[in-house]
């Protein structure tokens, strides 16, 4: 759907991608993950052909639309009608109504009279703007203004949805809505790639996840598969809860007191087969055992570290 190997792009002395690779699939939902000026919007203007990278390759839907500081508008412009994009930082028609916004847009990508007023309708009660239909833009907070973005990056009925810091400026109501668009676009076949530096947006929605910093890929797998392998590096913690007190000073692990009964293991592996033979050499019994896992934000701090 979307591949892109070892772009560079070098504003000045500022290297913003230095040899960025990854790969977005058929049917995944995407979390484009970074601080902010880690390279996430450079990366999505590349790939719309909006700025040129000094370096680099960029593939959509098997095309290949740029090499090496040139693109091939031909392909470029024939893939793009494929893509639906909401930029980050968007300048709408503030003279004009959502009806008629997206009535612009759907003109821009010839769409039928008949369709385009049926899609209209039906996106902007996907996004929450039926009721302001007629109301001029310039009047809309930033989160509505944020719902009517969607809407046009949904207008021609895109395969790949690319989307720049989307819940940006939404209410924690306007977030759950946006999720749920997200959620529902993928269960209707399509992909998502989003950027965000917000992670509990990313670890709700997507499937997949890249993390870039200063411009470079530094993973890139399932959420599971990178907490898994966190896990394996950082150190395994587990909370376990017996039917009666435990003396652990015979056990080789490091062992916290929690309270009555309750205890705290830290191990560079995992240990649980093992607490329990030890639990029962003491004559007791495992109640309740858990893996503390770690969240997506430790992980992303200690890779931006």
């Amino acid at each position: 759907m979307l591949r892109i190997e070892k772009l560079v792009k070098v504003y000045k002395d500022v290297r913003a991608l230095d040899g960025l690779s990854l790969e977005v699939k058929p049917g995944q939902v995407y979390g484009f993950l970074g601080p902010n000026g880690a390279g996430k919007s450079t990366t999505i203007l590349s790939t719309l052909g909006l700025i040129f990278p000094q370096e680099g390759r960029i593939e959509l839907f098997g095309e290949e639309v740029f090499r090496d500081g040139k693109f091939d508008e031909g392909r470029l412009v024939k893939v793009k009608a494929r893509i639906g994009y909401m930029p980050e930082h968007a300048t709408l028609w503030d003279f004009l109504t959502p009806v008629q916004t997206l009535d612009t847009i759907a003109d821009a990508f010839k769409i039928p009279k008949a369709e385009k007023e049926k899609r209209i309708n039906e996106l902007l009660d996907l996004v929450g703007l039926k009721d302001a239909r007629n109301k001029k833009v310039g009047k809309f907070s930033k989160g509505m203004r944020q719902r009517l973005l969607l809407a046009q990056a949904l207008i021609n009925d895109p395969e790949l949805l690319i989307l720049d810091e989307p819940m940006s400026g939404l209410d924690p109501k306007g977030i759950a809505e946006f999720k749920d668009i997200i959620r529902e676009q993928k269960k209707a076949g399509k992909t998502v790639f989003f950027s965000s530096h917000i992670l509990a947006h990313v670890e709700e929605v997507c499937d997949t996840v890249g993390v870039i910093v200063k411009g470079k890929l530094r993973l890139e797998d399932s959420i599971e598969n990178i907490k898994k392998e966190f896990l394996k590096k950082a150190g395994y913690t587990i909370l376990i809860e017996t039917n009666k007190p435990v003396d652990w000073r015979s056990a080789e692990l490091s062992v916290t007191s929690l309270g009555e009964n309750k205890y705290r293991v830290v191990a560079s592996r995992d240990v649980r087969e093992e607490i329990h033979d030890y639990v029962a050499s003491q004559g007791a019994k495992v109640l309740t055992m858990q893996v503390k896992e770690p969240s997506l934000e430790e992980i992303f701090l200690k890779l931006v570290e």
